[in-house]
């Protein structure tokens, strides 16, 4: 696929076209337990005030003791292959973003797809932090839209996370964030002139040290010194990360349009990862897409990693807000430093709605 790719590969840094390959159904799942900013502040030492002023957030949500990040990513796959009407056993491919997986192996996808009953489908996990969605419907697009002879099938994307489990409750720059939270898509064949039209992918390793969890791999593994230290925690340099997307998320946004032949004005739909609402608000008037319908709901489930995307795009689409020939992006940011852009044009005709509530 590789060498196929390079080949087809447009000059100037031109992304080769997507053609015919479009989301056919969404699906999202939030767990039950809802943490409200009173119990958090209590936890952080701040007060309810302080995090709706500096993040926009009301409340998140937990995952039960019985769930990790495989049950919240099966139950949202579940619903996204209800709403496309795809089987499972008819799947390809399924992909799982994620940073907070059951194990460190194997992938989190393979037990997803035993779950579901995905058994002609190849799984693999994808970890880009909070961008890690947006990563992972562009990699299985491709691969769509290079099948070994014949149509193209069906892929299943995940985007979930359990953040609970690796916040330090004492740090306030990060325990106020993150809630815990699933959304999935499943991609297809769509009419020619839909699907997705382009997209714009980056990573800046030079700032891999602004979001990370130190220990628990091959450079520190888990010993009870890591433990008591508390290096299996999330760690963020918010400060860092705020000046590095106020100035690569407008880039990528300007980039994916010029390679996708998209004005600004043309955008119906922006949906962002929703990391932190008065970052996000600070940042969209930069972005230039003046008529977009901007989907926000971090104040109801807070920062939900590579859940966040997803779960947004099925609240719209179960909504009814995305209508035919409706022009879409995605844009998600996160730890390595990952961003990522994806245009699309919304197919209403493939994407039916089972009109379940799943959030």
């Amino acid at each position: 696929m590789a060498s196929s790719l390079a080949r087809s590969r447009p000059p100037h840094g031109q992304e080769p076209a997507i053609n015919g390959i479009g989301i056919l159904g969404t699906g999202s799942y939030l767990p039950a337990e809802t943490v409200p900013n009173r119990v958090v502040a209590e936890w952080a030492g701040v007060t309810e005030e302080w995090i709706l002023r500096k993040t926009g957030i009301r409340e998140r949500r937990y995952a039960a003791r019985h769930e990790a990040t495989s049950d919240l990513a099966a139950q949202a796959a579940e619903a996204a292959l209800r709403a496309a009407g795809v089987s499972a056993a008819d799947l390809s491919w399924v992909v799982l973003a994620t940073s907070t997986p059951d194990h460190p192996q194997p992938a989190t996808a393979c037990l997803v797809q035993d779950r579901i009953g995905a058994v002609s489908a190849a799984a693999f996990d994808i970890n880009s932090v909070c961008s890690g969605f947006v990563f992972a419907l562009v990699a299985a697009a491709r691969l769509l839209a290079e099948p070994d002879g014949g149509a193209p099938g069906h892929a299943l994307v995940i985007g979930a996370d359990v953040y609970s489990r690796i916040i330090d409750r004492t740090d306030r720059r990060t325990a106020v964030l993150f809630g815990d939270g699933a959304g999935a898509a499943v991609l297809g064949p769509v009419r020619a002139d839909r699907g997705m039209l382009g997209s714009h992918l980056v990573s800046r390793g030079a700032q891999h040290g602004l979001i990370h969890v130190e220990a628990g791999g091959s450079r520190l593994p888990a010993s009870e010194k890591t433990v008591v230290s508390g290096q299996h925690h999330f760690r963020m340099d918010g400060r860092a990360v705020r000046d590095l997307v106020a100035r690569e998320l407008p880039e990528s946004v300007r980039e994916l349009l010029a390679r996708s032949g998209i004005t600004p004005d043309q955008v119906d739909h922006f949906i962002p990862h929703q990391a932190n609402g008065v970052l996000l608000g600070e940042i969209l008037p930069t972005l230039g897409l003046r008529r977009a319908r901007v989907h926000l709901h971090v104040a109801d489930h807070g920062n939900t990693s590579a859940g966040s995307i997803p779960l947004a795009l099925d609240t719209a689409h179960r909504s009814g807000a995305l209508g035919d020939g409706d022009l879409v992006v995605l844009s998600g940011f996160g730890g390595g430093m990952s961003i990522g852009s994806v245009a699309l044009r919304w197919d209403a005709s493939a994407a039916a709605s089972s009109g379940k509530d799943t959030a």
